[in-house]
């Protein structure tokens, strides 16, 4: 499978046709870690990228210059609404952004902030993007982790809301066979990467396989099939 299969234009049936422009993606949590790692392998594929996070000046010296940063905190749902609606185009959704507090995450208020970002954050990402996946016939690539499916004793926060986001990808992947509000948009991918760059380049092929320009969604690829891909 190639990356470049993200770079080419899409027919979407008549709905805003791009002729010879780029896909569109959007990373949450792309200024640092793995989101940055995944722009910037986007960026290399040749896909017109928007890394979304914070400490967007640090990040300055770690991605490409073509990848545009907007500063922005997850957790202020009004500010991500603003943004998505304010992106022409959308063909992929990556939400890698994560915090992890060890030691503390037992404490209430920082269990709450963990989960407001890594799950909640990533849901409100994808129903902002909504119309926009479903116009052009995208898909959505969630970053999960090992601890999605073991515990992890000393952050519950980080191990809670990394299965919830395996839980929440099935979900929106029921709904879409469902034919419901999230229909052919949410085509919700789970990603467990080995490392950061690992990671970005399974989610850059995870999107190629998944990726029709045309509305239609396949099934959800295992890792095994996204690494056998990625082998080919």
């Amino acid at each position: 499978m190639s990356e470049e299969h993200l770079a080419e234009p899409v027919d979407d049936g008549g709905h805003d046709a791009v002729g010879e422009d780029r896909r569109t993606v959007v990373v949450t949590g792309g200024t640092s870690g793995i989101g940055a790692a995944v722009a910037e392998r986007f960026a290399a594929a040749g896909a017109r990228v928007i890394a979304a996070g914070l400490d967007t000046a640090g990040a300055a010296g770690r991605l490409p210059e073509s990848v545009r940063r907007v500063e922005i905190d997850l957790t202020h749902a009004r500010d991500l609404e603003d943004f998505i609606g304010g992106v022409e185009r959308l063909d992929v959704l990556v939400n890698a952004a994560g915090v992890i507090v060890r030691g503390h995450e037992y404490e209430p208020e920082v269990f709450a902030h963990v989960v407001d970002v890594n799950l909640t954050g990533t849901m409100r990402a994808c129903v902002a993007s909504h119309d926009l996946l479903r116009r052009s016939g995208g898909c959505i690539v969630n970053v999960a982790s090992m601890l999605s499916f073991f515990g992890g004793p000393r952050v519950p926060a980080y191990t809670a809301s990394k299965g919830g986001i395996t839980q929440l990808t099935k979900a929106l992947a029921d709904a879409t066979g469902a034919g419901d509000t999230f229909d052919g948009a949410f085509a919700a991918r789970l990603l467990d990467g080995d490392s950061p760059l690992e990671a970005a380049r399974y989610a850059v092929i995870a999107a190629a396989l998944t990726t029709t320009g045309h509305g239609a969604v396949g099934p959800i690829p295992t890792a095994d099939a996204v690494r056998q891909a990625g082998a080919a």
